[in-house]
């Protein structure tokens, strides 16, 4: 009989050792904590994937029609709004032509970091590229590159 009160107890959220309630505060904390390391993830989530979409020269509106929502639900996703489905993810993913881990490259080191003006001019310039239509000039682009990246 003593056990089953000692179970009882447990399932009231007391400490069946000590007889009394967890400290309350201490949960709210963690579970705080946990709300904002979730939100994290997904800000970064959605930023690789607006990140990926300017890389192949993708507008929101044509992403979000290739995975079938709407320009706004696309525009959440990017920036950590609304949080993507592991289906949605995966079709994104698919679309987007990279595995699903890509998404989650960079997040254990990630700090709120800042992407930095070379950063962002090499994201402009990936974007410019895909967008250039004739093969010819691609491939000149990309030869004048290679040559100006050996210049001393």
């Amino acid at each position: 009989m003593k056990e089953r009160g000692q179970i009882g107890r447990q399932h009231n959220g007391l400490s069946a050792a000590e007889g009394r309630e967890p400290d309350a505060t201490s949960g709210a904390i963690a579970a705080r904590r946990s709300t904002s390391r979730t939100q994290e993830i997904d800000r970064h989530v959605g930023a690789r994937v607006r990140e990926r979409r300017i890389m192949l020269g993708l507008t929101q509106q044509q992403l979000a029609d290739l995975i079938g929502v709407t320009y706004q639900q696309a525009h959440k996703y990017e920036r950590g709004i609304n949080r993507v489905s592991a289906g949605r993810l995966f079709e994104i993913a698919q679309v987007l032509s990279v595995p699903v881990s890509y998404f989650f490259d960079g997040l254990e080191q990630e700090n709120e970091r800042v992407i930095s003006p070379r950063e962002r001019m090499c994201l402009e310039l990936a974007r410019n590229f895909a967008q250039i239509p004739n093969e010819r000039h691609q491939e000149a682009l990309s030869q004048l590159a290679r040559v100006l990246a050996t210049v001393d």
